[in-house]
This record gives structure tokens, C-alpha cells and sequence, in this order.
């Protein structure tokens, strides 16, 4: 197992690269380390599983196609180590991969080969949604309230009534977009900038993956919920209930384009 780079600041994002072909291993180390990120190398999933239980990274680049197991298996299984976000690169840029390892838990996918920026990007981006209580809301509006849900800024905290609906960070940053524009209708497009950073058109299975989640958790709760809208061609809604029962014409007016 490698150690992770000495740098001087240890506060500086810790990054697990776990990744078998050792001369991207080994310009990813020094492309991040360059970019201000430490970072510790895994080249194989005993190995990543091994780290874990010494280092406590901020990141993982996790690759699919690993020696000694499929990384969307392993995705699962760092899952159920640490909440570490995990950013899945790999060859294998099918729908059905880039889907399932976001339903196992990958908060992001990327395809090789990649643009280095994007990367960073994306990085950042994950980061970022890694820390909920820092999500930006408009002025005076500590608390969000929508029905009988509740969210409350400064605890990164969500309520159904007397209910604690416990959230990811991607979860948690999706609700508050949706619930800082209820009753409108939020592009996809809009959707990514707000909540991932960035706009891939061909990312739009991560909104719906993470979606699909959230609205789960939102109907699994006891007290009336606001309603998720997907409303195909247009975008997404949070409905504050009872769900008000729009027209063509309405949706058209309550139409939130791209965010800027």
C-alpha cells in the first residue's frame, strides 16, 4: 500500500486514487498534488479497503476494472466503511454502469479517456456538496419551510413534521434547490449548476438517480409530503401540498430556465 504525499498543510483534501494502471495512478498523483490535493494511492480493492482503516480521505477516485474485484462491487463496500464521497472513473462509459454505480452509491462518474479540468471540476464540485451546511440560501431564510417539511440552514437539518428525513450531502443540496424555487419548474440544466456545479447533457441519469432517492425518503415519512414533480421534457418541481393541479399554461408561467 503507498502513503499518502507529505505536504505541508494538512488541512489540504485528502484523495484516494484507486486505479491499477500505475502511469494514470501516477499522473493523477501529481496533477492533483500540483492542484493542492494530497493524495494516496490504492491499487487494488483490498488495498483501497486496507486504507480506509488508516487514512480518512475527503475523496475517492475509485476505477471499475480493478484485479481483484468489480469497483461497482467495491463502490458498495467503501460505502459501508465511510461516507467518503466517490467519484467512479472508468472505460466502461455504458448508461447501465454510470446508473448503477450512482444507485450504489458513487456520487459521480466520469468516462476515460477525460479532460483534466473536468476532473477538477467535478472534484471540486463533489467537495463541495460534501459539506450541506454551507449550502447557499437567500437572505433571512434559516429555516425553509414547504408543507410540513422544514430545513433548517445552519444544522444542514431536514424535518417532516416531527421527523428527522436523514439526506446525503447530493440529496440534501437537491431538496434546497428545489425547495428555494417551490411550485416552479427547474430545468435539468439548472438543476446541475445549482447542485453539482457543472452542466453535462449527458449526465442528466445523476439528477434522476439522486431524484428517485430523495423522493423516496420524502414518502417514507408518516406526515403529508411535498410532492417531487418530474415533468418530462420540462424539468422538476417541488409541489407544496396539496399538489396544485397546474396547466399547460401554468407550467409554462412557473418555467425556471437554466441557472447562471
Amino acid at each position: 500500500m503507498r502513503e499518502a504525499v507529505s505536504e505541508p498543510h494538512a488541512t489540504e483534501p485528502l484523495v484516494l486514487v484507486v486505479e491499477d494502471d500505475l502511469a494514470l495512478a501516477s499522473t493523477l498523483r501529481q496533477v492533483l498534488g500540483a492542484s493542492g490535493y494530497r493524495v494516496s494511492v490504492a491499487e487494488s480493492g483490498s488495498e483501497a479497503r486496507a486504507t480506509l482503516d488508516i487514512l480518512e480521505p475527503q475523496l475517492i477516485l475509485l476505477d471499475l476494472g480493478l484485479p481483484d474485484t468489480d469497483g461497482l462491487i467495491l463502490a458498495t463496500r467503501l460505502k459501508t466503511l465511510r461516507s467518503t464521497p466517490i467519484i467512479i472513473i472508468s472505460a466502461r462509459g455504458q448508461q447501465a454502469d454510470r446508473v448503477l454505480g450512482l444507485k450504489l452509491g458513487a456520487d459521480d462518474f466520469i468516462t476515460k479517456p477525460f479532460d483534466v479540468e473536468e476532473l477538477l471540476a467535478r472534484m471540486v464540485a463533489v467537495l463541495r456538496r460534501a459539506t450541506p451546511a454551507h449550502t447557499t440560501m437567500p437572505a433571512g431564510s434559516e429555516h425553509l419551510t414547504v408543507g410540513d417539511l422544514t430545513i433548517v440552514q445552519a444544522r444542514a437539518l431536514v424535518t417532516l413534521g416531527s421527523e428527522i428525513v436523514r439526506l446525503t450531502p447530493t440529496e440534501y443540496r437537491l431538496l434546497v434547490a428545489l425547495a428555494t424555487h417551490v411550485d416552479q419548474v427547474l430545468t435539468r440544466e439548472a438543476v446541475l449548476k445549482l447542485v453539482w456545479g457543472y452542466n453535462d447533457p449527458a449526465a442528466g441519469h445523476v439528477v434522476d438517480v439522486h431524484l428517485g432517492r430523495l423522493r423516496k425518503k420524502l414518502q417514507r415519512a408518516s406526515q403529508p409530503t411535498p410532492q417531487i414533480v418530474t415533468l418530462r421534457g420540462r424539468g422538476y418541481m417541488l409541489a407544496s401540498p396539496p399538489s396544485p393541479a397546474l396547466s399547460q399554461s401554468d407550467l409554462t408561467d412557473a418555467f425556471v430556465p437554466d441557472a447562471t
